[in-house]
């Protein structure tokens, strides 16, 4: 017995303590009705997407100062981080079509919808830093090979210091929204900015380095960013990957069984959760009592998805799967035992 309909009971929310919960419980009253469950979605969408317009604008507006800057002085260490930046501005773009895409309702050929749309996106984030990794890398050894001068390093020293505050707003800005919402890719995006700014206060450290006699320290300070760059690009791959495997928080999962575990549930056998996009799905398997009704069993599915939606925050769906305890002399998995994975093979 599977139950994927929507429900009517109440308490459907993301909840919030303090005086905050307090005001959003009489402003916003909640519920779990399947058409809040949209509008939640819709609304961590839209968040979504103005952290990525504004992070946008403040990236290409960071990257532009330290471009004419850049032409200037021909600090190569400023020039790596600048296409850092100008890339990770850029990963707003195909981030805000996800966003948007991932808004669309599910079809007869999607049947769940856009939201991997999300992750789609993260890969290119990840493809960005690497190729960043790869320009930072070329232009750095390009110049040790082929040395030249840098000037006006206080303006070289002004740049980094303004790339470093810039990239850290965005990325306080991203990681935050990101967490809110539950996307990967944007809090992915966001640790990207973080290491944009740190490898923005390395140029000021090249800058110091020349003004004491060692102009190598501009192209060596280059190679670093493309090290700093790497390492953001094993995170952000391994975090992708791990949401592209459906893995999730364990402590996500056993909110959910212990959410299962209503009254009539006799054991809760098996759950299972996975995002898409920004939302979690989530099953659950429970064993009743096999002499109770279809109603009776039905209700205590309903409640197991009450409870589900209640206590598991971001989860858009819940599927609940009723089986009957073990003491009758009917076994109802018999039909389909032998089409399961975890079925013995006959020799």
């Amino acid at each position: 017995m599977a139950h994927a309909h929507p429900e009517t009971g109440p308490d459907h929310h993301d909840h919030r303590g303090g005086l905050a919960g307090f005001v959003q419980g009489i402003l916003a009253p909640h519920s779990h009705d399947a058409a809040d469950s949209v509008d939640n979605a819709l609304e961590s969408s839209a968040k979504g997407v103005r952290a990525v317009k504004i992070s946008l604008i403040a990236l290409l507006a960071t990257s532009g100062l330290q471009v004419i800057v850049v032409l200037i002085t021909g600090s190569v260490a400023l020039l790596a981080d600048t296409i850092h930046n100008f890339s990770d501005g850029l990963t707003a773009v195909p981030l805000w079509i996800a966003f948007v895409i991932g808004r669309r309702p599910a079809t007869r050929r999607f049947t769940y919808g856009y939201g991997r749309a999300e992750d789609v996106a993260g890969l290119f984030v990840v493809a960005m830093i690497a190729l960043s990794a790869v320009l930072a890398a070329w232009t750095s050894i390009d110049r040790l090979i082929n040395p030249q001068a840098v000037s006006n390093l206080a303006l070289l020293a002004g740049a980094g210091i303004v790339g470093f505050i810039g990239n850290e707003l965005v990325a306080l800005y991203r990681i935050r929204v990101g967490k809110a919402i539950g996307s990967a890719a944007l809090v992915a995006d966001g640790y990207h900015a973080r290491t944009d700014g740190l490898t923005s206060l390395a140029v000021v450290l090249g800058a110091i380095g020349i003004y004491l006699g060692f102009p190598m320290a501009d192209p060596i300070i280059g190679l670093l960013i493309t090290v700093a760059i790497l390492w953001v690009l094993k995170g952000a791959a391994a975090q992708m990957f791990a949401r592209l495997m459906d893995a999730v928080d364990p402590a996500l999962t056993a909110a959910v069984e212990r959410a299962s575990a209503q009254p009539g549930v006799v054991e809760v056998t098996s759950t299972r959760l996975r995002w898409l996009g920004h939302r979690i799905e989530a099953e659950a398997h429970v064993t009743v009592d096999c002499d109770l009704t279809t109603l009776q069993s039905h209700t205590i599915a309903e409640a197991v998805r009450h409870a589900i939606f209640h206590d598991v925050p971001k989860v858009s769906d819940v599927i609940v799967h009723v089986d009957p305890c073990g003491h009758s002399t009917i076994d109802p998995h018999q039909a389909t035992i032998e089409h399961l994975p975890s079925a013995p093979r006959r020799g």
